[in-house]
């Protein structure tokens, strides 16, 4: 079974909060939800929608059909009709006008009684969010007013329900974070939102300098002191952070950066979606030096990788970033799997106040002294690629790379990231097997092995040259043909359904 459900409105009307309040009662029902927003760089007014999928087994994605439309305007409605299947139902605002700022509560309402589940649910879930007897009463109003259409009868899943944002933010609670830093820039400004909001529970501290150099900065001196640290940024704010990132390279001083792509360059379409990062994650900075970077795929993998770049930033005294986007930052998800237990992120180097600790942006000898010296500088170089190798033992400790589909085929579809969840979906019933890459620096050894033996390779990615093909190419010799990618970079995110039957051309 699987549904999916438009909800569209005006900037500002609180389509979202009814994607929750149904998200929500629906997990708590035992469906698994997909939720994806999609929404213009404007405050008030234009037109956003969410797309609520709804199934009784694992999805990830959200398909191109819809079965029923929920409008909190007549521009909806208009703008999708076309995308409403045959039988499909819509749920208009007229009749619930009186409910003022309650009008997205009186719609979700609307929404539960056509799916079939029980008032009491809804109003659980309402009295937990909102509890005020206005909402209550537009919740009551809404479900009075349809009849079901669907029976979704209870299941007995126990499910989390999170999106990338705030499964990062749980990472870094899990890794006992001491400060975050960032200035605010979406796709990245919800995971500052997010930790900011859970700071004194959590007893570390988040802070918006003036902008993302000060940001960068900033935290390399907290890091000197012996601070567990973090930032968090988008595309051009990493940009203005690569000089301080060279910094992190030559005096060795802890960072974990959180980068958020959005579409580009220069500002772009900047609430939309793009995985066209990766290059600047990958060798983003001056000179030669080691870094992490990781490309979670889903809110467990988002939660779990953020420890682990935490805990290797540590290790290494090195650069860590993970690499996410929009899509993922700010698709809700549920899942049944548990977050595996977080690494232990140790502050093991000397910090001062123990002893005197110098760190330099200059090359520099054994006691961090100022040093021009050529065979001072051949001996850091060749210590920084070594300890790129050690980094790279101990990733294969973690999952750098996971198999989905059919795990025999011999017909392999290569991707990462956030397109890892409409890959999942829309091979499920055919002969393909899935690489989803989620180390890609250091990258796994076991790709080109995989690909050696496949009969049919394809590329998914979401930007416009494949820089993951790429990048394999770089490390393996292994070119995948133009013929052979399939690549989507309108700002939007794959379809499953879609992305199916592009699969099958093939």
């Amino acid at each position: 079974m699987r549904l999916n459900i438009l909800i569209g409105g005006k900037a500002g009307q609180g389509i979202n909060k009814i994607s929750e309040i149904v998200s929500c009662t629906l997990t708590a029902h035992g469906y698994f939800i997909f939720n994806y927003r999609d929404y213009p760089s404007i405050i008030r007014g234009g037109h956003n929608f969410n797309v609520l999928s709804i199934s009784d087994e694992k999805i990830s994605s959200h398909e191109s059909r819809i079965q029923g439309i929920v409008a909190m305007d007549d521009k909806t409605i208009g703008l999708h009709e076309k995308e409403l299947e045959q039988d499909g139902f819509s749920i208009k605002p007229d009749e619930f006008l009186e409910f003022g700022r309650n009008l997205n509560v009186a719609l979700a309402g609307a929404l539960i009684k056509i799916l079939g589940i029980k008032k009491e649910l809804l109003l659980e879930e309402i009295k937990e969010q909102l509890n005020n007897p206005e909402s209550i009463k537009a919740a009551e109003a809404g479900f009075a007013s349809q009849k079901e259409k669907f029976n979704l009868k209870k299941l007995n899943n126990k499910l989390t329900i999170l999106n990338g944002s705030e499964a990062v933010a749980q990472g870094a609670i899990n890794s006992k974070l001491d400060i975050y830093l960032a200035y605010p820039m979406t796709p990245a400004t919800p995971v500052l939102h997010e930790l900011a909001s859970k700071q004194i529970e959590n007893k570390f501290l988040v802070f918006q300098p003036e902008n993302e150099i000060a940001v960068a900065n900033a935290a390399l001196g907290a890091s000197f002191s012996g601070a567990k640290v973090m930032v968090g940024t988008s595309g051009g704010g990493f940009d203005l952070m690569t000089e301080a990132l060279s910094l992190q390279g030559i005096s060795e001083i802890p960072l974990t950066v959180y980068l958020a792509s959005r579409p580009g360059p220069g500002t772009s379409i900047p609430t939309y979606t793009l995985q066209n990062d990766l290059d600047i994650a990958l060798r983003g900075g001056h000179g030669e030096f080691p870094r992490v970077v990781i490309a979670p795929g889903n809110p467990k993998e988002s939660a779990e990788t953020t420890n682990q770049a935490l805990y290797l930033a540590q290790k290494f005294n090195t650069l860590s970033i993970i690499l996410s986007d929009k899509h993922l930052g700010e698709s809700a998800f549920s899942f049944s799997e548990k977050i595996n237990p977080p690494l232990k992120v140790e502050v093991k180097r000397t910090v001062p106040g123990e002893k005197v600790v110098r760190a330099s942006s200059y090359e520099h000898d054994k006691f961090g002294n100022t040093t021009e010296d050529g065979q001072i500088a051949v001996e850091n170089a060749d210590n920084r690629m070594k300890k790129y190798q050690e980094i790279k033992k101990e990733c294969e400790k973690f999952e750098m790379i996971k198999f989905h589909g059919k795990k025999d085929s011999k017909n392999l579809i290569i991707g990462w990231g956030s397109t890892a969840g409409a890959i999942t979906d829309a091979i499920k019933g055919l002969d393909f097997k899935f690489l989803q890459v989620i180390y890609l620096k250091p990258l796994s050894n076991q790709i080109k092995t995989e690909m050696e033996k496949a009969k049919k390779v394809i590329l998914i990615e979401n930007n416009v040259t494949g820089q993951l093909g790429r990048l394999i190419r770089e490390k393996t010799g292994i070119s995948i043909p133009k013929e052979n990618r399939i690549l989507k970079y309108d700002g939007r995110p794959f379809r499953s359904d879609e992305l199916r039957e592009e699969i099958l051309k093939k």
